[in-house]
């Protein structure tokens, strides 16, 4: 009975050396994720509630922020809707994307080169992109303009003007976001097994009927990954829009709500406070964004 109580206990301190040791190697992420997220985030949230400059100490002003962004600021609503505009150039994306990864899914030689070619804009760096597509923009001697002229049209201001700046930009976040969708399509349209099709084919099944009944269902697990991430990422855009237009041009003509919260925080006397209540709301509507895929998901999503 003895020996069996030390072997237990030996047992026990022998599993406890165990448990430390893993505790030891996880507690620097858990240190890192405490200090450089958790702690922000309470933070920038008890500041919130307050109207904070940055340099003085924070005073506490309740509800005050909240109410006046959703209430009395005459440009949240503004910056709000132009982030939705923008957003729209995720369907634009998805869809030539999915297209192209058709394309390519039916090409034998130089799969890589063309692969390589799309996914080149992904890696490289935003400012960088953002600066050539400004010259590319530009009215007088950018690019796209110098082609157009080639054919006798003269082309538009692009992003010095207020009815072609946001179209510009969404014509800007397609060419940026088409290389990885396109790998994420192709690597899905790839994965279909090659027995479906054959066994559609002898059924008579056509192109459409084949893409719809077999190529759509399989590769919806990708579409929905692709569809959330982009949500999550053109709502919280921000690099592309102070580098090509800081805004402009005119009031907020293309100034995204994180642009608009960079502008508080920075630029408009240091209102820190305020830019925090604007960040949780818009923390608030991604959340329920995402929310809301992941609870339609069951009526188009298909898991084999």
């Amino acid at each position: 009975m003895l020996n069996k109580q030390k072997a237990v206990q030996k047992s026990g301190r022998k599993k406890g050396s165990y448990y430390f040791t893993g505790y030891l190697f996880i507690a620097p992420i858990c240190l890192g994720v405490l200090l450089f997220m958790v702690a922000p985030l309470c933070y920038s949230l008890y500041i919130s509630f307050t109207k904070f400059d940055g340099a003085n100490a924070p005073t506490f002003i309740g509800l005050s922020n909240y109410l006046t962004l959703l209430g009395d600021d005459p440009y949240f609503w503004k910056v709000l809707g132009n982030t939705f505009y923008a957003a729209t150039s995720i369907f634009l994306s998805m869809l030539l994307s999915l297209l192209l990864a058709l394309a390519l899914n039916n090409i034998t030689k130089g799969i890589r080169a063309f692969r390589t070619i799309f996914y080149i804009p992904s890696i490289c760096s935003v400012i960088a992109m953002s600066l050539v597509w400004k010259w590319m923009f530009n009215s007088d001697f950018g690019l796209l303009n110098g082609f157009l002229r080639v054919f006798g049209i003269e082309g538009p201001g692009w992003i010095a003007s207020k009815t072609w700046a946001m179209p510009s930009m969404i014509l800007n976040a397609v060419w940026g976001s088409l290389g990885f969708n396109i790998l994420m399509f192709l690597a899905a349209i790839k994965n279909v097994p090659k027995t479906y099709y054959e066994a559609a084919e002898i059924d008579g099944a056509g192109g459409w009927v084949k893409f719809f009944k077999i190529t759509w269902p399989s590769i919806s697990p990708v579409t929905f990954f692709i569809l959330v991430t982009s949500i999550i990422s053109a709502l919280q855009d921000f690099v592309r829009f102070m580098v090509l237009t800081e805004g402009g041009p005119g009031e907020h003509t293309t100034t995204t709500i994180v642009y608009y919260i960079w502008l508080n925080a920075f630029r408009y006397h240091g209102s820190m406070g305020y830019a925090a209540a604007m960040s949780w709301v818009l923390g608030i509507v991604i959340m329920a964004f995402t929310i809301l895929n992941f609870k339609t998901q069951n009526r188009w999503v298909h898991y084999d």
